[in-house]
């Protein structure tokens, strides 16, 4: 048996029954009394059988309370004009009315019903009997009125509590998305740095095997040694950056920080690239592994810049600092002006702001007296809005 109604819940096998039941208490009281009367008056048979006849068209009506609550409503209570035992369906159609429909349409149910009471109870003239019984039914009738519009009450509450509980479920997607994208965004810098440097570096190498003719055989199998090593290590770094997604709560692999700037600098010295250092960083066993991840980083992109834009200059690398001073790295090269960017460029430097400006630090860059000078700020501790940290 369907019965619902647009936009309404569904009852349940168990609700449906509470509700006929309901229906035919008063239908079962009513028959009771005509049964007595009946069985005293022998002429009432007839106005006995019509009463009972319209009760169970007013039940039958039941059905489609929930699919046309106001026709139905409206015709179960014209019914009780004529039919006592019809109260029961009218006033489970009643309720039904007030806990789903408007104000007005309700209102108007209310007066008709009433009206129905009232003529119904004067069908024998107006004595005690009648005033009792409109007295009567008129208490009920606002106890139907006050349990209508309690359960209305109840079912707004429900509606706004599945609303809430559907919005916040909204939000937690939002947030699950805004968290796939931080990592993705992180990941993402973390591999440009990586592939930008090593292919920078592959390209400075194969550079020297294309256009050095003077190289003995040995020089050369060094330098072919040297691009298959750091096609290896570009490999094994995009494994260590995607260690930076989370497994059981902890990093898969470690990442790069300042303790390995001086393997970053070897490295680049022997592809040939020229470098000074000046490293006066204070109590750098106490600087905290996000901050060194993002120096390294920035010291590994800057000097892939200068590969790519002053290929062959004399590049130079400054870092200091101490806890509650915060960390500064300035790196410095010759601007040639007629050197254009190759692809991708100034990407680098997006991406460096980027990544500067998650660990709570400032990045400029600038052209002075002829020397392209990248100039960066992080405060000791990591940021706490940085989404690329460790969280464990």
């Amino acid at each position: 048996m369907h019965d619902r109604t647009e936009n309404q819940p569904p009852l349940d096998q168990l609700d449906i029954a509470l509700r006929y039941l309901c229906a035919l208490l008063p239908m079962l009281f009513y028959g009771a009394v005509l049964a007595v009367v009946v069985s005293q008056d022998r002429d009432r048979l007839v106005p006995a059988l019509v009463d009972g006849g319209l009760g169970v068209i007013g039940l039958v009506l039941m059905r489609w309370r929930r699919r046309q609550p106001w026709p139905i409503a409206l015709a179960t209570a014209l019914l009780t004009v004529f039919s006592t035992t019809a109260t029961g369906p009218a006033q489970v159609a009643y309720v039904s009315l007030g806990a789903h429909r408007r104000w007005r349409q309700f209102i108007a149910l209310a007066v008709v019903s009433w009206l129905c009471l009232v003529a119904r109870s004067s069908w024998n003239g107006v004595n005690q009997a009648a005033v009792v019984s409109v007295v009567t039914g008129t208490t009920i009738l606002g106890g139907l009125t006050v349990f209508g519009l309690y359960l209305r009450g109840r079912r707004d509450l429900a509606a706004s509590q599945r609303e809430a509980a559907l919005a916040a479920e909204r939000e937690q997607l939002q947030r699950i998305e805004q968290a796939k994208l931080a990592e993705r965004v992180k990941i993402a810098h973390e591999m440009h740095d990586v592939l930008a440097h090593r292919i920078s570096l592959l390209s400075m190498l194969a550079g020297g095997l294309a256009y050095r003719t003077d190289l003995t055989a040995e020089e050369t199998r060094e330098a072919a040694l040297a691009i298959q090593e750091n096609a290896h290590q570009s490999l094994n770094e995009l494994r260590a950056v995607l260690g930076t997604l989370r497994r059981d709560g902890a990093l898969e692999a470690p990442q790069p920080n300042l303790a390995h700037l001086d393997a970053l600098f070897g490295e680049v010295r022997a592809a040939g690239q020229q470098v000074e250092v000046d490293d006066t960083v204070d109590n750098r066993e106490r600087l905290p592994a996000q901050t060194g991840r993002h120096a390294y980083r920035i010291v590994q992109e800057a000097l892939t810049n200068a590969r790519k834009h002053a290929p062959g200059s004399r590049v130079t690398a400054e870092l200091s600092g101490r806890p509650g001073d915060g960390l500064r790295i300035r790196v410095s090269n010759p601007a040639p002006s007629a050197t254009p960017a190759g692809p991708g460029g100034r990407l680098g430097l997006v991406g460096l702001a980027e990544r500067t400006r998650m660990a709570g630090g400032t990045l400029r860059h600038v052209i002075q007296d002829g020397r392209f000078i990248l100039d960066a700020r992080l405060p000791w501790e990591a940021s706490h809005c940085d989404p690329t940290g460790d969280r464990g």
